[in-house]
């Protein structure tokens, strides 16, 4: 359960929630705190008192307050204020706490520190410590996603509260990186590059799967010798082993919407990037080259490379597709098209999608086309909503899923398999069909 915001938070954050719009900047110069007009105020209030009734003795509450401004007045106030902002980490997963300090270097004597935070989408403020020369903020970070921690409008007051001035802390941006999904199977395609890596390939090399045995050949290495067979045949045989190569695997993300289901809250875009990294950090693993590509609002796509680096080859990837949040859908010529270096020849690609969206056809139609290998992983996005009792509604529900239903056979009937994801379950389970033999493909 969290806990209530604190009293520091509140007040950063009162008539700053709206992250769509931050407010306007502060003015420039000087301008009286809060104290000067409340003073002012009851100075104000008890003089035109005076003037109404014609009673002397309310000029005396209007003494008081006037002489407390001009004892408090300050002789000097900060003329110049200069910010550093620190935030620490500027990577992190969901869940964790993102830290952001600013130093405040001013002139003249003591001041006072007076924040107003405008939340940016995805974080959450959760404490607000404010020190002499220093503001700290903590944030928790909500979602995946490369998100804005909001401007900070820092009101710096006098030693005693009569003036400040303000100025404005431009936003910080951290990257957020999703939990990866649980996948350790990596299919692989009929054909592979001649790149050295794991998987068993149909040529003869020097791997370590025995496929059979063959007769020595003059100007050979005599090694590996199958003493069995060279004794029954009487010339020398050899073991003969398979070559092993580098697959090249794609990772083709829907992010043309964003569907949450009405009884789980789940999203189908959180969903879809969790079991695209969870398998991109499985074939990773192998050695293997792998690459992203996302379609919906702009298309971003990054080319298949090793991931001999670790994990840094699976930063790199999830980093690419951070800024899918950041877009808005929309359709345009040429939007289903994916580069060709995206796609290099006998690659397997994934396609993550709920199969909400006509577009998505669009792209596995120009898959085909490239002679691609594009296996569908559908990620669940729940069913629509209806009142109970509503029939019109639930012959539309039935007319959806009959319209889902040929959808995947209409696929599967083309030669493209669809797996269907379960959230909350390792994705091993969808893809456990295609390890029964490897990932056919049309040639060209």
């Amino acid at each position: 359960m969290t806990a209530p915001p604190s009293a520091a938070v509140l007040r950063a954050l009162e008539g700053r929630t709206g992250p769509a719009q931050a407010p306007p900047p502060p003015p420039e110069g000087p301008r009286p705190g809060e104290r000067t007009l409340r003073l002012l105020t009851v100075a104000v209030v008890a003089l035109t008192a005076a003037l109404l009734t014609g009673r002397a003795w309310l000029l005396a509450l209007a003494a008081g307050p006037l002489v407390l401004l001009a004892l408090s007045l300050p002789r000097t106030y900060p003329r110049r204020i200069e910010t550093s902002v620190d935030v620490s980490p500027r990577r992190c997963f969901e869940g964790d706490t993102v830290t952001l300090r600013i130093d405040v270097a001013h002139d003249g004597g003591e001041v006072r520190l007076d924040p107003g935070v405008t939340l940016g989408p995805g974080v959450r403020l959760d404490e607000v410590t404010v020190g002499r020369s220093s503001l700290t903020l903590r944030f928790t970070a909500l979602e995946w996603g490369r998100w804005s921690l909001g401007p900070v409008d820092l009101d710096v007051y006098d030693a005693g509260g009569t003036a400040r001035r303000g100025v404005r802390v431009a936003a910080a941006e951290v990257a957020v990186f999703p939990y990866a999904g649980r996948s350790r199977f990596t299919p692989v395609p009929v054909r592979l590059p001649q790149r050295l890596g794991e998987h068993t390939a149909a040529q003869y090399g020097e791997g370590v799967e025995l496929i059979g045995v063959r007769q020595w050949e003059p100007g050979e290495r005599q090694r590996r010798i199958h003493w069995a067979s060279t004794t029954r045949r009487d010339a020398v045989q050899l073991y003969r082993f398979a070559a092993e190569r580098a697959a090249d695997t794609v990772m083709l993300i829907d992010a043309f919407g964003d569907m949450v289901d009405p009884v789980t809250g789940l999203s189908s875009l959180d969903e879809t990037v969790r079991a695209a990294a969870g398998l991109a950090r499985a074939y990773l693993r192998t050695h293997d080259r792998v690459g992203v590509v996302s379609v919906g609002g702009a298309t971003r796509w990054l080319e298949p490379r090793s991931g001999n680096q670790g994990d840094a080859a699976f930063y790199r990837i999830v980093e690419s597709v951070l800024d899918v949040r950041k877009d808005s859908a929309y359709d345009s010529p040429g939007l289903h098209e994916v580069p060709p270096p995206a796609l290099p020849e006998g690659a397997l690609v994934y396609v993550f999608t709920p199969l909400n969206d006509a577009r998505v056809l669009k792209v596995l139609r120009d898959l085909r086309a490239r002679a691609r290998r594009p296996a569908v992983v559908e990620i669940p996005s729940g069913d629509p909503e209806i009142e109970p009792g509503d029939v019109a509604g639930e012959l539309g529900l039935r007319l959806w899923h009959a319209d889902r239903a040929a959808t995947r056979f209409a696929l599967r009937d083309s030669g493209v398999p669809v797996l269907r994801h379960t959230a909350g379950e390792p994705l091993d389970l969808a893809l456990a069909p295609l390890l029964s033999g490897r990932v056919g493909g049309r040639p060209r």
